[in-house]
């Protein structure tokens, strides 16, 4: 009897058991051969499941972003003020917890401006969507419980933007020291204009 192998599981343990190699490493450093020792398969066997060593970087950020935002959603569900939601949702720019995927993250952003393929494309307009919107909502609520003035729903694509703006700046220059405080600075004036005070 043929033993039938969920690909899309068995892609998932190959991306996930190079986890450490990856952020370890610099992809363009890796050869086929060590992903394939690391994820205890033959080099045949990686072919079936990834053109190249790109599309492993892209399968296993998309992975990991989907446990890290389970886990964020959690955290954002026990912050008291909209304030406080939209620097959690931030944290993955700076705090150690994420620090893997940001390494991931930061090799998938330098393989998509080098060699943009559709679906890398795609995915990024996905993400932007899913972020832009959570952050909506957050600031939508906020609006809706009377935090916020309606103003704020006017700031949302600079505040969405502003986090990732950062977090490449301090990729690419010096000029960013302290990220976190950096990201929290900016939040805590935006909230201080919009923030409704006697409610």
């Amino acid at each position: 009897m043929a033993i039938i192998v969920d690909k899309a599981q068995k892609k998932k343990d190959i991306a996930l058991a190079c986890k450490d190699l990856l952020v370890q490493s610099n992809i363009n450093d890796l050869t086929i051969s060590q992903i394939a020792k690391t994820a205890k398969i033959g080099k045949g066997t990686f072919y079936e499941y990834f053109s190249n060593k790109e599309e492993l970087v892209f399968e296993l950020v998309n992975i990991l972003m989907h446990i890290h935002n389970a886990k964020k959603s959690e955290r954002i569900e026990l912050a008291e003020s909209t304030r406080e939601k939209i620097k959690v949702f931030y944290e993955f720019f700076y705090e150690e917890e994420a620090s893997a995927l940001r390494s991931l993250y930061q090799e998938f952003i330098a393989i998509s401006l080098l060699s943009p393929r559709q679906e890398m494309i795609t995915f990024q307009t996905e993400c932007f969507t899913f972020y832009y919107k959570w952050v909506e909502k957050l600031i939508d609520e906020g609006i809706a419980s009377g935090e916020l003035q309606a103003v704020a729903k006017d700031l949302i694509k600079g505040m969405y933007t502003m986090g990732e703006g950062m977090f490449v700046a301090s990729l690419a220059t010096k000029d960013v020291i302290n990220l976190k405080s950096d990201i929290n600075c900016y939040v805590d004036n935006i909230f201080n204009l919009v923030e409704i005070k006697e409610r």
